[in-house]
């Protein structure tokens, strides 16, 4: 197996952190998994430091309060390409993303994919437990980025993702501003961009049952601007 680094932000995911931990070791024995717990107040920081205890192949990543998922995920690739990992998964802790679907994620990455996206919008795949709202939230503001940047990707804003290290160092992480909703969309255009190969694979995303969300309004709106500014960045050559 090449060297699998997990990547998992969390904030207030107490109840959940544990669960996560045990069904991904499960599913990658031999991948080893970074929590970035941003000085989470319900303690999180504190279970994930006694799971890395017990636990070689888990290490915690505190930062001083709330700082966002993209800074999270930036540093800890960044870190993670320091250590020599081939591969890189995004994973949310909050146990939407399933590990039953980490075997097609490892297959389209040893097929030759540089991103492997796990995906609500391709047949096989969807959600359960949204309401109205997020629906449209979610496939609106997937078609309205693919639309303005001209991707075929039918999911850009899914969180349950994979990179191949070659794919990380072409999108130059030092160079990614986006933060919020709009990180995903930021770092599929610019592998795109780069010629990097991007795999599909359906999943179904189950909302979470404990914690609550860290989508809101604001986070939807900031993603329309980045959007256009992505669009025109790349059509001056500056992405």
């Amino acid at each position: 197996m090449k060297r699998t680094l997990i990547v998992t932000p969390t904030y207030n995911e107490k109840d959940n952190l544990p669960r996560f931990i045990d069904a991904v070791r499960g599913a990658a024995a031999e991948a080893d998994i970074m929590i970035v717990d941003d000085g989470s107040p319900d303690g999180t920081g504190d279970i994930a430091d006694a799971i890395a205890a017990k636990d070689k192949h888990v290490r915690v990543m505190h930062r001083a309060g709330k700082q966002g998922l993209g800074t999270a995920y930036l540093q800890a690739f960044t870190k993670g390409l320091s250590e020599g990992y081939d591969q890189f998964f995004e994973m949310d802790a909050d146990l939407s993303h399933d590990v039953k679907y980490l075997p097609a994620f490892f297959a389209a990455l040893d097929d030759g994919a540089d991103v492997v996206i796990g995906s609500r919008n391709i047949p096989g795949g969807g959600v359960e437990g949204w309401g109205l709202g997020r629906h449209v939230i979610s496939k609106g503001g997937s078609l309205y980025s693919r639309t303005i940047l001209g991707l075929p990707v039918k999911d850009l804003t899914s969180g349950y993702k994979a990179f191949s290290r070659r794919a990380l160092e072409a999108i130059d992480l030092a160079t990614v501003h986006s933060n919020g909703y709009s990180f995903q969309i930021e770092m599929t255009f610019r592998a795109v961009l780069r010629g990097m190969k991007v795999k599909e694979v359906p999943i179904i995303f189950v909302d979470r049952t404990a914690g609550q969300s860290k989508m809101s309004r604001k986070i939807f709106i900031e993603a329309v601007g980045v959007v256009w500014k992505l669009r025109f960045d790349a059509l001056r050559g500056q992405l």
